[in-house]
């Protein structure tokens, strides 16, 4: 589904030259859930705008689905970006003036879905995310980890296959955290593959696979082997 390689991207001014990214490679199969980790300044938030083409390589070449991306149209680029991916930020991204329900229909609205689609499906993503009683609420009513719940709805909203989700955890405590995470587990299982960008261990560790990021190179790049423990021990 997704396959980078040799990716680097430079940042330059007039005065000094910073590579973010320097000769990335690898590749994620569909229904996969990556974690992307690494400390600040380590590229992982250059990675996450070059896979979900907001932002281009200086070099490289990245394919999504077997295509190209560098020989995308900007059309082809925002079709990409508001039906192949859903995005989940760090900051929610909600209208502070706009109901739970009308933030998670407004890709529909853009899109073109008729009222009663995008009323019906908004509503059935918000009870997903076990939000069923707050449709009519606004975002400064809401806590963080439902504020976080409306926005993973909303990224569901359009039906993509990839859901990439930049320190989705940051601004929440550790039990509305680990309750996202529960969600993106489960939306796993359903079939959507997971990307996440992570400075956390304790987050990275709920992916199946976890990719280190250092000084915008990869240092590791491992199956999550504790995450298949803690499966186990649910199954059984």
């Amino acid at each position: 589904m997704i396959a980078l390689k040799d990716i680097t991207k430079i940042y330059k001014n007039e005065h000094v030259e910073m590579k973010a990214l320097d000769g990335v490679s690898f590749r994620i199969k569909e229904g996969e859930f990556v974690a992307i980790m690494g400390p600040s300044g380590s590229g992982k938030s250059t990675l996450m705008h070059i896979i979900g083409v907001l932002d281009t390589p200086t070099s490289g070449e990245y394919r999504l689905d077997g295509r190209k991306v560098g020989q995308l149209t900007d059309d082809d680029l925002a079709e990409i970006r508001n039906k192949k991916i859903g995005f989940v930020f760090q900051s929610f991204n909600l209208l502070r003036r706009t109901s739970a329900i009308k933030n998670v229909m407004l890709p529909m609205v853009y899109a073109g879905v008729n009222q009663k689609k995008r009323m019906d499906l908004a509503k059935k993503l918000l009870s997903q995310v076990d939000l069923a009683d707050k449709t009519d609420s606004l975002p400064s009513q809401l806590s963080g980890g439902e504020q976080q719940r409306v926005a993973i709805a909303r990224a569901l909203s359009m039906k993509p296959t990839i859901i990439l989700a930049d320190e989705p955890t940051g601004n929440l405590d550790t039990k509305s955290g680990a309750e996202i995470m529960d969600i993106f587990q489960s939306l796993n299982k359903k079939g959507n593959t997971i990307i996440i960008i992570t400075h956390e261990r304790y987050i990275a560790e709920h992916a199946k696979r976890i990719i280190l990021l250092r000084d915008g190179k990869i240092v590791e790049d491992n199956m999550n082997h504790r995450q298949k423990d803690v499966n186990r021990k649910k199954a059984n």
